[in-house]
């Protein structure tokens, strides 16, 4: 959900407008846009009015900034491709088709899973062919492509980022079906693998584990144009029944339920003793969550020394550690089940964004949505972005089942709180399929237009220099010829465009070099453009003016 499966813009001035006039509702908006005030939501409430498709004003308001997106899962092909044994060519459309969709809501970033179960979507040196790809572990695609290399292209045509989403222990999927090939973990390092219910897992205290998913992390970031490297919340697996071998604590854990009475203990004994032959003094506990800070804190640093833009992103599971967590809150805790210290990441700044999972209704008093963001907001003093993860897929058929307003509403939420300027929606598949009007829901109330994804200013601040931009008169449209100027490339140009005394925002691919801003049937030609460059961690160039107002 990542886990728990396996299983424009501004939208708080609508009466700031009313009250204060135009001039003074683009400041209010900017401000509330990246620094909202924690009003709480009621969970009987509408979300506050969205802002109208233009915004009045001489000047253009600030650029509109929240990350939106969705995780895209490749285990047991929740998502894509929808089936292991497509043609090259289908899978090729099924990317492309929830491209576009993404594109079409208004979201701006991609999760893509390229690392299912110590396997690749992509073709490596390191790990097999994955099966939820080709139908059988170890066979490539007929003919040879590279589905990582294809997407990436793909979404950067599109402006959207593609974060490369890896799971760092899993060494076998419960749904696999084909043998193990012969290059795979498991077979070439059996001592660090061990049988965990239906699940093959890397031990976290095994020095081959770490070493193997660094490797796999660090070969992708080297190769291939990613904007993010993402892992999800299987550090040390969801706890099973003992004797059983279902996964009761994922499910009960959705629930909000504590933990199976009795667990099936993760066999980690040799690597636990190797530990302590050596003098080591850590409780087992402990020792379990420093494998595994250990192992974040090398992909931080790893991931930065190859390339700096590129953000390491983290979603946990949602509830803190049983001794921080607000009074009221209840439930599975990642800190002693997991061993996934998450508190402790985010107070070091080994990560550039948190999107713990939250996966419960705002109502829900023992997991409820907002007290948890406020939760993780809190520990966070070094400011990194917290974008939570929105369980949207439970809006389905289920006795649990959400209403589409529900993620509206939480969407809605997530800007009355500073510093939680974005979300990611667990998954793609109700969004493709506009569940229950879930997509037209969130186009109408949520997404209006495009966004920028929030700038990463403690990886680099620099702007880069504003953009050459021509424009010309090209029948019923206004043609731009857009062009970066020397220096640092230009991953996205942020293009205002003024219809009577409205401004429209978009967002256009840096690899563009023409854009066409249509003239309105209902509000005529364009009357002003403005554009500026925004380089890969969001920094954004002086503003160019390219048409000058038209008083109306």
């Amino acid at each position: 959900m990542p886990a728990l499966i396996e299983f424009e813009e501004i939208v708080l001035f609508f009466n700031v407008k009313r009250r204060l006039g135009a001039v003074a509702a683009l400041a209010a908006a900017a401000l509330l846009s990246s620094c909202a005030t924690n009003v709480p939501l009621t969970p009987g409430a509408l979300p506050p009015a969205p802002a109208p498709s233009g915004v009045a004003g001489e000047a253009p308001p600030p650029a509109p900034r929240e990350f939106r997106a969705a995780w895209v899962s490749t285990v047991a092909n929740i998502d894509w491709p929808s089936r292991s044994n497509l043609t090259v060519e289908k899978q090729q459309a099924e990317a492309r088709a929830i491209l576009d969709r993404a594109r079409a809501l208004n979201l701006n970033a991609i999760v893509l899973q390229v690392r299912p179960s110590a396997d690749a979507m992509y073709p490596s040196k390191l790990e097999p062919w994955s099966e939820f790809l080709t139908g059988q572990q170890g066979r490539a695609p007929q003919p040879v492509y590279d589905p990582l290399q294809y997407w990436v292209e793909q979404a950067h045509a599109r402006g959207l980022e593609l974060h490369a989403w890896f799971n760092p222990y899993r060494a076998r999927h419960a749904t696999a079906k084909t043998a193990l090939a012969r290059e795979h973990f498991a077979l070439t390092n059996p001592e660090a693998v061990k049988q965990y219910g239906r699940y093959l897992w890397m031990d976290p205290g095994e020095a081959a584990s770490s070493q193997r998913t660094q490797e796999v992390v660090f070969d992708v970031v080297r190769r291939y144009d990613i904007d993010g490297v993402h892992i999800d919340d299987y550090f040390y697996p969801y706890p099973i029944d003992a004797p059983g071998g279902g996964p009761g604590a994922e499910a009960a854990a959705l629930d909000g339920a504590a933990s199976p009475r009795t667990e099936l203990e993760f066999p980690d004994q040799p690597s636990w003793q190797r530990y302590l032959l050596a003098g080591g003094k850590l409780e087992r506990a402990a020792w379990r969550r420093e494998n595994v800070n250990q192992l974040i804190e090398a992909l931080y640093a790893g991931i930065h020394r190859e390339k700096n833009w590129v953000r390491f992103g983290i979603s946990p599971f949602g509830i803190g550690r049983p001794d921080r967590r607000p009074p009221g809150i209840a439930g599975f805790s990642q800190y002693d089940k997991l061993y996934a210290d998450a508190e402790l990441w985010l107070a070091k700044g080994w990560l550039d964004y948190l999107s713990p999972q939250l996966y419960w209704p705002i109502a829900q008093p023992a997991q409820a949505f907002d007290v948890l963001l406020d939760y993780w907001l809190a520990q966070n003093p070094r400011g990194r972005h917290v974008w939570p993860g929105l369980y949207t897929s439970r809006i389905d058929n289920s006795a649990k089942a959400f209403p589409p307003e529900e993620i509206v509403r939480q969407v809605a939420l997530t800007r009355t709180r500073p510093g939680a300027n974005g979300q990611v929606h667990f998954s793609i598949a109700p969004l493709m399929d506009n569940r229950k009007g879930i997509g037209d829901q969130l186009k109408a109330n949520a997404y209006q237009s495009p966004a920028l994804v929030p700038a990463t200013p403690w990886l680099g601040s620099e702007a880069p220099a504003a953009p050459l931009v021509t424009a010309r008169r090209e029948g019923a449209a206004l043609g731009l010829k857009l062009a970066g100027a020397p220096g640092k490339a230009v991953a996205q140009y942020a293009v205002w465009s003024r219809y009577g005394t409205q401004w429209r925002f978009a967002v256009v691919p840096g690899a563009r070099t023409d854009w066409a801003l249509a003239d309105d049937a209902v509000a005529g030609p364009v009357n002003a453009v403005v554009v500026s460059a925004v380089d890969r961690l969001g920094n954004e160039s002086e503003r160019v003016q390219v048409l000058r107002a038209v008083k109306q």
